[in-house]
């Protein structure tokens, strides 16, 4: 998501059985967002479970995934966040240096906009769909991105970006996680998956992205059936993964708690039909905004 500035919009969160989902519900073609500042308060960093920790921000999600030989982290936040994040991460007792890779779900300003830095703070490798690569690199939207038109925050351009394809294993440590391509909220939006354990005891990740059909001013997803196209295909194939605890970029507070307060109790997070409701939603959320631009 990026900040938009119309009042057409209101903000929502969506639960899924303890995963609240913050999101835009669109009234016109438009969108606002929520104040990116007050999405960036701190807060405490928490294992969620196994091998899976949150070290974002109240609003932003940033997540970190570990091993003995090296960690991931996925999304990077603003470029305000990234001081916090590298401190949330120390804070668990990890090391900067241990960072090998980085990840994210899509190149607006509050998911990437912290890579540059925290690419320098750990020496890790930045990854990225081929879509999304030049906007890393440059540090400007793309043409063809529903929120080419709006004023928003830079994104500082990340020196080193590596290129991954759609359905790639990535290797890292200890970690392994698979990138699938999930256009529609972004061309290069991307969702991660992978396995934390504990113990024996292993749960199936997804960090999937937005999927919010948002756009700045006089943008029309019905003028562009090739992006329609990609929304579905990113539904189906959110539909059809293995799915027991689902993460995306904007948590809001009870998310947080929730997942907090499981304690690492799997009977308290899994939730295997959360996937296939996230995108039953937001395929709604497609449609109403569709309808609104008739």
């Amino acid at each position: 998501m990026i900040g938009f500035r119309q009042a057409a919009v209101r903000v929502a969160a969506v639960t899924v059985k303890g995963i609240a989902l913050a999101h835009l519900a669109l009234g016109a073609a438009s969108a606002a967002a929520p104040d990116m500042s007050a999405l960036n308060q701190p807060h405490k960093p928490f294992r969620i479970y196994g091998n899976t920790y949150y070290v974002g921000t109240s609003g932003i999600a940033s997540v970190l995934v570990t091993s003995e030989y090296g960690h991931v982290l996925v999304d990077t936040g603003l470029p305000e966040s990234a001081q916090q994040i590298a401190r949330n991460i120390e804070e668990l007792g990890f090391k900067l240096g241990d960072v090998k890779a980085i990840v994210f779900s899509h190149a607006h300003p509050d998911h990437v906009g912290g890579a540059a830095e925290l690419q320098r703070l750990t020496g890790a490798q930045v990854h990225a769909l081929r879509p999304a690569e030049p906007v890393l690199r440059t540090g400007k939207l793309p043409k063809d991105d529903p929120a080419a038109a709006v004023k928003s925050a830079s994104i500082p351009k990340v020196d080193r970006v590596w290129v991954v394809t759609d359905g790639q294993l990535l290797g890292v440590g200890g970690v392994r996680l698979r990138v699938y391509a999930t256009p529609g909220h972004t061309a290069g939006s991307a969702t991660w998956t992978w396995d934390a354990c504990d113990g024996s005891n292993c749960l199936a990740f997804v960090y999937a992205d937005s999927l919010t059909p948002v756009s700045a001013g006089k943008f029309k997803f019905s003028k562009h059936p090739e992006l329609l196209q990609g929304f579905e295909q990113s539904f189906r194939l959110l539909e059809g993964l293995r799915c027991q605890i689902l993460l995306t970029p904007h948590p809001d507070a009870a998310t947080l708690a929730r997942l907090e307060q499981a304690d690492n109790d799997p009977a308290k997070l899994e939730d295997p039909e959360a996937c296939r409701r996230f995108a039953q939603e937001r395929r709604e959320a497609l449609q109403k905004r569709l309808a609104a631009e008739r």
